[in-house]
């Protein structure tokens, strides 16, 4: 990683996982991008070949059946992703960043050995609950409950927007919940709820703008009886660990934006080498080549602050204002890039065949979800002692 801060290049190793990567999503994953976001179907045969290929797997342990590799890692292979199919690029990151590395993280040796051999091979998958009507970045809002019944936890109260909850493949969902009170405040715990639980439904899912192909519902917990020991982390540190898992899986998000910006960039630069009129190529034009010109530096400088991000993280320095900088500054670059590609694209732009046109209709929520946009202005504002 730090090889490629100095001289520009990547290391062999990470080079060859992305071209790998690369291959995968032009050759498996965009022939059937369309297909699934006009269905709005999960793609599992496609999730079944990222599992062969170990990339949820990718930053954990061998001993947990990982690849042994890094976050960086995970987000090279998001970006490669993220430039074809968004949808498939968020089940991976979810799953990784938001199913298993929470498990990986704050649980016990029990726990990671009972759940992260399945999540790691991705033939099960995990989600995270954190988000309620009335509360997310807000952990104050936290209305669902768990209540100690002897030896068993009792969780009532409902969860939203909750990425790979309903898939077939789903095993496990995490939930925050309120465990009691501190000092007047709130005491917010995670817990370990496998789905087959009863009293656990995932509610029919959502009809969203985009990100069709991946699996998002709303939870309803009631009654739900799991162990105690199924508590992960230490009690009342719920919340604050998610935190973490949140400053984590800002540069996951960053990379799978500057694959959606990088995306576009390709798709405009081809379709205007190929387009023509009044005479020529579109991309003669200095409108159109100034306009790719400015996406592609939008996608170049977005993928350079994911990358610093990731080497602070990687080196375990301090990272928090340099994820939220690259979730910031990559998020809009995918969105702006999104709209210039439409542009340029025209009428074909609107059409939603074409990946520019999922682009635009994906790119949204990635100002949005994992902290939004203004999040992350008030982050960075706090680290500058503002």
């Amino acid at each position: 990683m730090t090889d490629f801060l100095s001289t520009g290049t990547l290391p062999d190793e990470y080079r060859e996982l992305a071209l790998t990567v690369r291959d995968f999503a032009r050759q498996v994953v965009a022939p059937v991008a369309a297909k699934h976001d006009a269905e709005h179907s999960f793609p599992y045969e496609v999730i079944a070949g990222m599992a062969d290929m170990g990339l949820f797997g990718l930053p954990f342990p061998e001993e947990y059946g990982g690849m042994g590799g890094d976050y960086f890692a995970l987000c090279l292979a998001l970006e490669e992703l993220g430039k074809v199919d968004q949808s498939v690029a968020i089940t991976l990151e979810a799953g990784v960043s938001l199913g298993a590395m929470p498990v990986y993280r704050f649980g016990n040796d029990k726990q990671r050995q009972e759940w992260l051999p399945q999540l790691t091979s991705g033939r099960a998958l995990a989600a995270f609950g954190l988000t309620e009507p009335g509360a997310g970045s807000d952990a104050g809002g936290t209305r669902t409950t768990a209540v100690l019944d002897g030896d068993d936890w009792i969780i009532n109260g409902s969860k939203q927007f909750i990425t790979n909850s309903g898939t077939d493949i789903t095993r496990l969902v995490t939930v925050t919940a309120v465990t009691g009170q501190t000092d007047g405040k709130k005491e917010i715990s995670t817990i370990l709820v496998p789905t087959d639980t009863p009293g656990f439904v995932a509610e029919p899912a959502y009809n969203k703008v985009g990100w069709n192909a991946s699996d998002t519902h709303p939870l309803s917990l009631t009654d739900v009886r799991v162990p105690q020991e199924n508590l992960l982390g230490e009690r009342g540190r719920g919340y604050a660990n998610f935190l973490r898992i949140l400053d984590e899986g800002r540069i996951a998000i960053a990379a799978l934006s500057v694959g959606a910006a990088q995306g576009c960039v390709d798709e405009s630069v081809q379709y205007a080498q190929e387009r023509e009129a009044f005479g020529q190529a579109i991309g003669r034009n200095q409108a159109v080549a100034f306009k790719i010109a400015r996406m592609e530096a939008r996608a170049h400088a977005a993928r350079t602050a994911y990358y610093d991000a990731a080497a602070l993280m990687l080196a375990g320095k301090p990272f928090k204002k340099q994820a939220s900088i690259a979730k910031l500054v990559a998020s809009e670059a995918a969105m702006d890039n999104s709209r210039d590609a439409t542009q340029i694209f025209g009428g074909y732009g609107f059409m939603n065949e074409y990946a520019v046109a999922r682009h635009y209709r994906d790119s949204k929520i990635l100002e949005i979800g994992e902290g939004t946009t203004e999040v992350q202005l008030m982050l960075i504002g706090r680290e500058l002692g503002l």
